[in-house]
């Protein structure tokens, strides 16, 4: 079955004005990527310029000192709660194991003379200061890559470097 020429005519006449439309559109697909790359690049600037530098000051004036106060206070602890109470632990197995050696051999039970020795003081850092700035940087490390994601730019926009032809009808 065959079209008249009236009909051939009406559907060139659509074909061409298709292809007008495909072409618009094709340009308008690329401005529009050259406005998301744009986009990308200024919040790129504005995450340089703006964000970066504000976490980096709240970073270090209030997430350095609540960590340093941490450390001294839990250092605090460690040096005047815990090794006391371990070394009165300590002190007394010991004290039960002599008077437990006296009963078995028979001698009479002295107690041993108890020699203060000071401590000596570790100039590097202790396990609470390493497992804080590990827990730190772990943290900052998930706040950059966050606002990263956030705000990276979408290269996977795809536009045809050449107009694609319409169908043909």
């Amino acid at each position: 079955m065959s079209l008249s020429r009236k009909r051939q005519k009406e559907l060139r006449q659509l074909q061409s004005e298709a292809n007008k439309l495909w072409a618009a559109q094709q340009v308008i697909v690329g401005d529009a990527a050259n406005v998301a790359r744009e986009a990308g690049r200024q919040l790129d600037n504005f995450r340089r310029e703006q964000v970066v530098p504000t976490v980096q000051d709240v970073y270090e004036h209030r997430v350095v000192p609540a960590v340093d106060k941490s450390i001294k206070f839990s250092r605090d602890v460690v040096d005047h709660k815990v090794v006391p109470a371990i070394g009165g632990v300590v002190g007394s197995a010991l004290s039960a194991w002599d008077i437990a050696n006296a009963k078995r051999t028979g001698t009479p039970y002295t107690p041993r003379a108890v020699v203060a020795v000071p401590a000596e003081r570790k100039s590097g850092l202790g396990i609470g200061a390493v497992i804080a700035i590990v827990l730190g940087a772990a943290a900052a490390v998930g706040v950059l890559v966050a606002a990263w994601q956030a705000l990276r730019a979408d290269d996977e926009l795809w536009v045809a470097d050449d107009p694609l032809n319409a169908p043909e009808a």
